[in-house]
C-alpha cells in the first residue's frame, strides 16, 4: 500500500485505520465475553428451573392415586416456551411433561448435570434416590438468536459511529495543521528577494525548530547577498579608478607625442580601455542583477530615479538624443533605486546605440508604473528579436556593445516579477524598436487598480 504524500492525509488515514481496528477488536472481544457470560446465565437459569420444578413434581407425583400415569400440563395463556421439561421414573416412563415438550429431543437419562445435543442444551437432576428424574431442555437456536441480537446491537452503532469518528479525525487533523498551512502559504507568497524572518509563533513544538533553522538560513542568505552586493560595488569602484587612470595616460600620451603612429596607437589604447570600462560596468551590473537584492525595504517614487538617470545621460554625450516624459503624480514601488537605474540606463544606451542617429530616444514612465523606451531605426527580425534577451546577443554585430544590456534588463525583470516586452517595429510606426517593462507597484496602488 502506497501512502499519500500529504502528512495530513497520512496522519488522518493512520488514525482512522487504527481507531477502526481497535473498535472492531473491542467489539469482537466484547461479543466473545458477552457470549461466555450469556451461556453462564442461561445454564444457571436452566439449572435453577430444574431445581425449582423437581420438588413440585415430586409432591405432585407422590400424591397421585394412579402410579405411572403421564400427565401433561395445560396451557393457561399462549406464550413462547423456551424451556421444556419432562419428569421420568427409574424405568424411563414419562410422569410429567411441559405442554410444548418434544420427547424426541430428550435423550436417555444418564445422570445429573449438563448435556448438549446437536439442537438443545439440557440439564438432568433427580430426587428420591433417583426414582424421579427431571430433564430441562433449551433450544440452542434460542441462545444463537440472543447472541445475534447482541452482536447487531454492538455492530449497528459502529456503522454510524465509525464514519462520524473518521470525519471528526479528519477535521481535527486539518485544524491541527492550520498553523502549518499558514506557514506554508506565507512562504509561497514570498518572492525570491524576500529574505525576512518567518513568523513561527504558533507552530507546533515539533515544527518550531524547522522554522528556526529556516530563519537562520534566510539570515545567512541575506548576509551573503549583502556581501555580494558590497563586493560588486567595491569591485566596480576599484576597477573604475585604475581604468580611468590608464585612459588618462593614453590621452596624455596622444597629446604629447609628435609621432602620428604613436598617436594612433594611443587612440586605439584609449578606445580599448573605454570598452573595457563599459564591459566591466556591465559585468558588475550583471552580478548585481543576478545576485543582489532588488527590492528595498521602503517604497520610493520611480520618477526620481528615472529623472536622475536620464539627466545624468543628457549631461554627457547623449544630450540631444533623449526625451523624457514623466507623470505628474508619484509612482511608488519597492524596486531598489540602483536596480531601476541599471535597468533604465541599459535600455536607453541600447536604444541610442542601435537606433537612428537623427531621431531622439523616447523615455516614458506611465502613471501605472510602466517604463517605455522607444527609438527609430531598422526593424529587428522577429526570430532575432526573441533572442535579444539572451547572454551576449547584440542587435547589430557591427556596432560597439557587450551583448549584455537587454540580458541584464531581463534578469532584473525576472527577479522582480516585472514583465518585459520587446516590439519591432514600435507600435504605430513602420520601423523602430520599443522596450516596455511593467515595474512592480506599491500594494496600495495595485489594490486600487
Amino acid at each position: 500500500m502506497r501512502l499519500p504524500h500529504s502528512l495530513q492525509a497520512r496522519l488522518g488515514l493512520s488514525l482512522g485505520i487504527l481507531l477502526t481496528l481497535l473498535w472492531i477488536a473491542a467489539a469482537l472481544v466484547t461479543t466473545v465475553t458477552l457470549r461466555h457470560d450469556m451461556d453462564r446465565v442461561f445454564d444457571s437459569a436452566l439449572e435453577e428451573t430444574a431445581q425449582r420444578l423437581l420438588p413440585l413434581a415430586v409432591v405432585e407425583i407422590v400424591g397421585r392415586e394412579d402410579a405411572g400415569v403421564t400427565q401433561q400440563l395445560g396451557v393457561i395463556r399462549a406464550h413462547d416456551e423456551f424451556f421444556t421439561y419432562i419428569v421420568r421414573d427409574r424405568d424411563g416412563r414419562i410422569l410429567l411433561q411441559s405442554h410444548a415438550a418434544d420427547l424426541a429431543v430428550f435423550p436417555d437419562y444418564d445422570g445429573p448435570g449438563f448435556r448438549q445435543t446437536a439442537t438443545h442444551r439440557l440439564f438432568n437432576d433427580d430426587a428420591l434416590q433417583g426414582t424421579i428424574r427431571i430433564t430441562v431442555a433449551e433450544p440452542l437456536d434460542h441462545r444463537a438468536n440472543v447472541a445475534r441480537g447482541i452482536l447487531l446491537g454492538l455492530g449497528l452503532p459502529l456503522l454510524i459511529v465509525i464514519p462520524v469518528a473518521l470525519l471528526a479525525i479528519m477535521f481535527a487533523v486539518r485544524a491541527g495543521f492550520k498553523s502549518l498551512r499558514r506557514f506554508r502559504n506565507s512562504l509561497d507568497a514570498r518572492n525570491a528577494q524576500d529574505l525576512s524572518q518567518v513568523s513561527a509563533d504558533d507552530l507546533p513544538s515539533e515544527i518550531g525548530p524547522l522554522a528556526v533553522t529556516l530563519n537562520t538560513l534566510l539570515e545567512r542568505l541575506r548576509e551573503a547577498f549583502e556581501a555580494e552586493r558590497s563586493f560588486a560595488a567595491n569591485a566596480a569602484h576599484e576597477l573604475r579608478t585604475p581604468l580611468a587612470g590608464a585612459i588618462a595616460q593614453a590621452q596624455r600620451l596622444r597629446t604629447e607625442t609628435t609621432d602620428a603612429a604613436a598617436a594612433t596607437r594611443a587612440t586605439e589604447i584609449e578606445e580599448t580601455l573605454k570598452r573595457l570600462t563599459r564591459r566591466t560596468e556591465r559585468l558588475m551590473q550583471l552580478a548585481r542583477a543576478e545576485g543582489g537584492r532588488l527590492h528595498s525595504d521602503h517604497e520610493l517614487d520611480l520618477r526620481l530615479a528615472v529623472r536622475i538617470v536620464i539627466e545624468d545621460m543628457q549631461r554627457g554625450e547623449h544630450a540631444p538624443g533623449i526625451t523624457l516624459d514623466l507623470p505628474g503624480a508619484p509612482v511608488l514601488s519597492s524596486l531598489d533605486p540602483d536596480a531601476l537605474g541599471i535597468l533604465c540606463r541599459n535600455l536607453v544606451e541600447n536604444a541610442i546605440r542601435h537606433g537612428s542617429d537623427n531621431c531622439p530616444v523616447d523615455v516614458i514612465l506611465t502613471p501605472d508604473g510602466e517604463l517605455i523606451v522607444a527609438n527609430d531605426g531598422a526593424v529587428v527580425p522577429q526570430d532575432h528579436l526573441a533572442r535579444l534577451t539572451e547572454r551576449f546577443q547584440r542587435g547589430d554585430p557591427w556596432r560597439d556593445g557587450s551583448g549584455l544590456g537587454l540580458f541584464i534588463v531581463a534578469a532584473i525583470a525576472k527577479r522582480t516579477g516585472s514583465v518585459l516586452t520587446l516590439a519591432s517595429p514600435r507600435p504605430g510606426a513602420e520601423n523602430g524598436f520599443e522596450a516596455r517593462i511593467a515595474l512592480p507597484q506599491s500594494a496600495a496602488r495595485a489594490d486600487a487598480v
